[in-house]
C-alpha cells in the first residue's frame, strides 16, 4: 500500500463548502413533503371478511394514500372481524386523513364480513360527504362444474 494522500485545503475553499452545504439544507427544510399534499376527493376501499378487515384510501388516480386493517392495530384472532374493530380502523384513517384535508369520500365495499356497516357508519359519524356507496363483492353465477355421476 502506497502512501495516502492529504489534501490541504484554503480557508477560502472550506467556507464555499459550508456555504454550499447550508444552502442546500436551507432548500431542503422549505421544500413541502411530497406526501403531505392536499387533497378535497378520495376514494375509501373497505375490504371485509370473516377474519379482518382492511380500509384502504385512495386519490382520484387510484394512487394509496393510506391504509390500516384491524390486524396492524393490535386486534389478534376472531376480535379482528368484530364491528368495533372495524370503527377503530375508520379512527386512525380519520385522524391520518384530517391531516390531508380529505372531504368528499366515495366508498367501495367488497366483502361479507361483520364490519361492513358498522365502518360505513363511523366514515359518516366522521363528517365525510360521502358522495357514493359502492358494492363489488363478488357474487357467484353459476358455481363450479358438478362431480361426475356415480355409478353402481
Amino acid at each position: 500500500m502506497g502512501k495516502k494522500k492529504i489534501i490541504k485545503k484554503t480557508e477560502e475553499e472550506v467556507l464555499k463548502e459550508t456555504n454550499e452545504l447550508e444552502t442546500a439544507i436551507n432548500k431542503a427544510a422549505t421544500k413541502k413533503k411530497s406526501g403531505s399534499k392536499k387533497m378535497e376527493n378520495g376514494r375509501v376501499y373497505i375490504n371485509t371478511s370473516y377474519n379482518n378487515t382492511f380500509l384502504t384510501v385512495t386519490d382520484k388516480q387510484g394512487n394509496v394514500v393510506t391504509w390500516g386493517s384491524a390486524g396492524s392495530l393490535g386486534f389478534s384472532g376472531p376480535k379482528k372481524a368484530t364491528p368495533f374493530a372495524a370503527s377503530k380502523v375508520v379512527g386512525i384513517i380519520t385522524e391520518r386523513l384530517k391531516k390531508i384535508g380529505l372531504l368528499n369520500i366515495d366508498i367501495i365495499i367488497k366483502g361479507v364480513g361483520a364490519g361492513r356497516d358498522s365502518a360505513i357508519r363511523a366514515l359518516a359519524n366522521q363528517g365525510f360527504n360521502i358522495l357514493s356507496i359502492k358494492d363489488v363483492t363478488p357474487i357467484p353465477h353459476n358455481g363450479p362444474r358438478p362431480p361426475k355421476a356415480r355409478r353402481i
